[in-house]
């Protein structure tokens, strides 16, 4: 259904927002930007998960088959670097990805463990239902990986058991298989069609290719970078602290290079950094410049990526494993997350005010 809105939304596009193709009423060229966006970033990024999971499907079957500590360690290897090639695609909830619900099925944190091992135990399961978002994606696999006992031996133990190793390797196999489906699918509607109709959506309102990528944008930073990433944990919502909500939980050490992940990916495709080649193009950030856009007599874009940098510094001073930030040095995290609500204000307020943007969302404090 919301593919086919989508679709009503490209005519209707068409027919209400500018008069020269490729030109909002500012006279950006819009078209170019949206083709740069496709053809230089988005495809190209999908197409580099998508191989990570080729790659993170063909590991977990060689574990399957023959589980050992050297294979569950190559394993850990694929898992991660294809979560980290997920940070540079999950803010794309655009077309299938959006109407797949590709982020809710991908990266839904913490993992319910508890049902996962019911799950395990009974073999029966269906994860296209809304309500098994957090027993399968990245954080499950954490979780089959790194959670379901306190050492390795012991882990390979659980998928060589003759009573329900079966049932676990059937279960890895069907959580690596779902997300390599759906990132699949996703992938090939870019291929088949829907990058046309996305490029070709390159006027101005809130049906536009553009001011849909600009709200997507915001909102990704703000509740899944912001907030899911740190403030959560940090206790910026609820006022308790909880270091067990961390992604990446059961492999913690690896929390904060997912998180400096997805702030790089936030801030080269602010810039328009291309995925494919060396040569960038349009992004926010030259569109802002275009606009001569500022803030407090200072240049927006700049004042975007002057925040990103610093919150990239302050990143740097924190431990890898988010698990032991919190419980140490709480103060930090909420450090860290203040300067990122900066950005919220800079991104929400002032660039989408300055593009002629509405927001197309509820606030994201407190998800």
């Amino acid at each position: 259904m919301k593919k086919i809105l989508w679709m009503l939304a490209l005519i209707m596009g068409a027919a209400a927002c500018t008069t020269d193709e490729g030109n909002s009423s500012d006279g950006f060229d819009r078209h170019a930007m949206l083709s740069h966006w496709a053809d230089d970033i988005i495809v190209p990024s999908l197409t580099d998960y998508v191989g990570a999971l080729d790659a993170l499907s063909a590991q977990t079957e060689t574990f399957v088959a023959n589980p050992s500590v050297a294979n569950l360690v190559a394993l850990r290897t694929a898992w991660k670097a294809s979560y980290l090639m997920w940070q540079a695609v999950g803010m794309f909830q655009i077309g299938l990805a959006e109407s797949t619900d590709l982020q809710g099925y991908t990266n839904t944190f913490p993992a319910d463990a508890a049902s996962i091992d019911e799950l395990i135990q009974t073999g029966v399961y269906n994860f296209e239902l809304p309500s098994r978002r957090n027993q399968q994606g990245f954080p499950a696999i954490d979780y089959l990986l790194n959670g379901i006992a306190s050492d390795d031996d012991s882990i390979v133990m659980l998928y060589t058991d003759a009573g329900l190793g079966a049932n676990y390797a059937k279960y890895l196999l069907d959580v690596v298989d779902r997300l390599h489906d759906l990132s699949t699918a996703v992938l090939k509607d870019w291929e088949d069609g829907f990058r046309d109709d996305f490029v070709s959506n390159d006027g101005s309102g809130k049906v536009s290719a553009v001011d849909k990528v600009a709200n997507d944008y915001v909102y990704y930073f703000e509740k899944y970078v912001r907030a899911s990433k740190v403030g959560n944990p940090a206790g910026v919502f609820s006022g308790q602290k909880d270091e067990t909500i961390v992604e990446a939980y059961y492999q913690e050490d690896f929390s904060k290079a997912l998180f400096e992940a997805g702030l790089n990916s936030m801030q080269n495709f602010f810039n328009g950094k291309s995925k494919s080649s060396d040569q960038d193009g349009d992004g926010f950030a030259s569109y802002l410049l275009y606009l001569s856009t500022l803030k407090n007599n200072e240049p927006l874009e700049e004042l975007i990526n002057l925040q990103y940098d610093v919150v990239r510094t302050k990143s740097s001073q924190l431990s890898d494993s988010f698990v032991e930030q919190v419980e140490t040095d709480n103060v930090a995290m909420l450090e860290t997350y203040d300067l990122m609500q900066q950005n919220v204000v800079f991104l929400k307020v002032d660039m989408l005010s300055a593009l002629n943007i509405a927001v197309d969302y509820q606030d994201a404090d407190g998800d």
